[in-house]
């Protein structure tokens, strides 16, 4: 299979195949992350397929060859949030629920309510960190922000949670 370095080189060379093995390692993330910003299945193939097209049609753009996956992700934030502004609809996560392996609906809601209740800078760092899975370093140069500003965030999400959802149960643990 190669590595991403790798395959991300053969796709500016004009390696097809590459780029589906490329992008066939992180369809999970970019479905979950599309997921979490569209209202609806439609929407989120319709953003991945254009991200997909527009990160082929601009590979050769992509800078650092170890960042695939960041710049992947940002190409389909924007798609999403251009897809919204199109249908001038407000981000919603109360139709999304983050998966719960132990698929207790309960949790489920509660977590999202409890995602919902927090600010839109702290929502959107732990859906960066633990949906997508980008480092602090990958989400303050996605959010053009100071890793500190967004260790911060992440800190004072979790314990915001913590207290006002988990009561110290440990649910969201911190690094």
């Amino acid at each position: 299979m190669g590595s991403t370095k790798t395959l991300v080189k053969k796709v500016k060379k004009g390696d097809g195949e590459a780029f589906i093995v490329l992008v066939k390692q992180y369809e999970d993330v970019l479905y979950r992350t599309a997921s979490k910003l569209l209202n609806n299945d439609e929407d989120v193939a319709d953003a991945m397929q254009e991200a997909i097209i527009s990160a082929y049609e601009n590979v050769h753009t992509l800078k650092n060859n170890d960042y695939f996956n960041t710049w992947l992700c940002k190409i389909l934030i924007n798609k999403c949030n251009s897809l919204l502004n199109r249908k001038q609809n407000i981000v919603s996560m109360n139709d999304h629920i983050i998966p719960d392996k132990r698929n207790d609906e309960f949790q489920k809601v509660e977590l999202e309510e409890a995602l919902n209740s927090l600010n839109e800078a702290y929502r959107v760092a732990l859906i960066l960190y633990y949906i997508v899975g980008l480092n602090v370093r990958e989400i303050s140069e996605f959010l053009k922000e100071p890793e500190g500003t967004i260790k911060s965030r992440l800190s004072r999400a979790k314990i915001q949670l913590r207290k006002n959802y988990y009561n110290n149960e440990g649910v969201i643990a911190c690094e």
